[in-house]
């Protein structure tokens, strides 16, 4: 049961790692559109 417990916790650690790393490229990328269309307007 312990053992379960760990492995659990490990792939929730591992999981919301991953989900971060998601959401901090597609900040990058919503960013770099944003900078696109500004430099198009000017």
């Amino acid at each position: 049961m312990k053992k379960l417990f760990v492995l659990l916790a490990l792939v929730g650690v591992m999981f919301s790692s991953i989900s971060c790393n998601m959401v901090r490229g597609a900040g990058r990328d919503v960013e770099k559109a944003g900078d696109a269309v500004q430099d198009a307007v000017r």
